[in-house]
């Protein structure tokens, strides 16, 4: 490749309040690689010469996953469990048929569950909901999507709640004036937005646990248990929830070549502790998970380069 090659890669992520962005901009720094940067004279610590990859804020997983079915973005990063249900043309994506441009380049962290509800609210359970005011996050989100989910599996029927759409400041702002009950939230712990609303008392975490939460992971393969740790939020101790996983998904029609040398930056020990930086999540990112049960088919470029790593530890 000539080294006066410009390359142009973005990667779609979310709102600069949520994970997606900070995680989308380090990935972005990390594999893009301009002429005279000293570190990339290292192989295998950038991109291919010539990219400059770049993070641009989204409306979230919706709106990025049909982008890059449509090829208006390069890349971005979405929920596992929207993922899948749209390679199979399942639920809501149905109407449309199944998405076949959609490919991954690697799974890379764990996104939990957040039920936030107003202490004065009562809110206990996921039943609880009924009757209550409860927001699901921007339209084009992926939060509708997996709370609709988690309404299907505790038989809480849809029009029983008093349901609205709203970012994340102003459900956050709603819940501090009485004017919202609870909001579902989506992401890697902890998400930066929750950590005032609940140290302060205003608002608490509601599990999601027993046989309902069995039922739900059993339906939904891209749905796993999981827990928000004690001590991820101030004065907050174990929550029981569920999660799925962010996945760095890209068009099919992306160079093998372009996703092989991405990949490789991506997973290059020398970028480990920039990425870590990022977000707490990000130090989840690791290429042993990074190939497993993928929500759609890998790009050839990505599954090249996992198939050479797997190679090299058979030596």
């Amino acid at each position: 490749m000539a080294a006066d090659t410009r390359i142009s890669f973005q990667v779609a992520t979310g709102s600069s309040a949520g994970t997606y962005f900070p995680v989308g901009e380090a990935i972005a720094g990390l594999v893009s690689h301009p002429p005279g940067i000293g570190r990339c004279e290292a192989p295998g610590v950038c991109g291919p010469i010539g990219l400059i990859a770049s993070a641009r804020t989204s409306q979230g997983s919706f709106d990025n996953l049909a982008q890059v079915e449509s090829g208006a973005v390069d890349s971005g990063l979405a929920q596992s469990d929207i993922v899948a249900a749209a390679i199979k043309g399942d639920g809501i994506f149905r109407k449309d048929g199944p998405r076949k441009h959609v490919r991954v380049i690697a799974s890379l962290f764990e996104e939990d569950v957040h039920l936030v509800a107003s202490t004065r609210s009562r809110i206990k359970s996921v039943s609880d909901l009924r009757g209550k005011r409860v927001a699901l996050g921007l339209a084009s989100s992926g939060i509708g999507f997996t709370a609709r989910e988690i309404f299907a599996a505790w038989g809480v029927a849809e029009k029983s709640v008093r349901l609205s759409n709203q970012d994340t400041q102003t459900e956050v702002a709603a819940i501090k004036a009485g004017t919202l009950d609870a909001f579902f939230m989506v992401g890697g712990v902890p998400e930066s937005a929750l950590g005032e609303l609940l140290s302060s008392g205003t608002a608490r975490l509601v599990a999601l646990d027993g046989k309902n939460r069995d039922k739900l992971v059993k339906a939904v393969p891209s749905l796993l248990p999981a827990t928000i740790p004690a001590g991820a939020y101030p004065n907050i101790g174990a929550v029981e929830t569920i999660s799925t996983r962010a996945v760095w998904i890209v068009r099919d029609s992306a160079s093998e070549t372009l996703v092989h040398d991405m990949t490789r930056a991506l997973f290059n020990p020398a970028n480990r502790d920039q990425l870590s930086l990022s977000h707490p999540s990000a130090r989840e990112i690791s290429l042993a998970a990074a190939s497993r049960n993928p929500p759609a088919p890998l790009h050839p470029g990505a599954a090249r380069y996992y198939k050479e790593m797997a190679g090299q530890a058979l030596r």
